[in-house]
């Protein structure tokens, strides 16, 4: 990682956060002397962005309406088309710790074999690629099939995620976070 952190610094930035559901684990670490994953230390050096980001955590992922599983499915696609390595190798682990995988076990795998995935969970991981490609050319198309499974509200959510995890992954690009397995452990 490209910027580090201080024990007292973690002790501080956890501080603010101690309520929230989002960060119970991490928070536990940090009380105990340990170090959560990478990412959320290097987002300890502003206590702000830590807090806004347990909110955003808290509303949209693992929180709000639409279902985890679609979510972890999202945040791999979006995130093995980043190539971010913090967010991919951990969303694996958390992936197959909830059983989201194909008959082998990957859930990379699982992205490419539409036919194992319900239509919901089909529907977003296309969204997601769509908008990753060109967000001001999704196809007509593709956003009457996501009304047909998803509602308004739902869909804010999806492209709230789909945004928040592709800026997660320029984060963790950027300043070389990595995932060391701490969620298969």
């Amino acid at each position: 990682m490209r910027v580090s952190i201080q024990p007292d610094q973690l002790q501080r930035a956890f501080s603010v956060v101690s309520g929230s559901s989002a960060f119970a684990e991490s928070a536990r670490l940090v009380a105990a002397g340990k170090r959560p994953v990478e990412m959320l230390q290097a987002m300890s050096l502003r206590p702000e962005i830590l807090q806004a980001f347990a909110a955003t955590s808290e509303a949209i992922y693992p929180g709000g309406v639409v279902e985890r599983r679609v979510k972890e499915l999202i945040i791999l696609e979006a995130s093995r088309h980043n190539r971010c390595q913090f967010c991919t190798e951990s969303h694996i682990s958390i992936a197959k710790m909830m059983g989201i995988t194909d008959p082998a076990g990957d859930p990379l795998a699982l992205l490419d074999a539409p036919s194992l995935m319900n239509e919901r969970e089909r529907l977003a991981v296309e969204y997601t690629r769509a908008a990753q490609r060109d967000a001001n050319r999704i196809p007509g198309e593709l956003f009457e099939a996501l009304r047909s499974a998803y509602s308004d509200a739902e869909i804010v959510e999806l492209t709230a995620m789909i945004g928040l995890i592709s800026m997660l992954n320029l984060f963790n690009n950027a300043l070389q976070v990595t995932y060391h397995g701490e969620y298969g452990r």
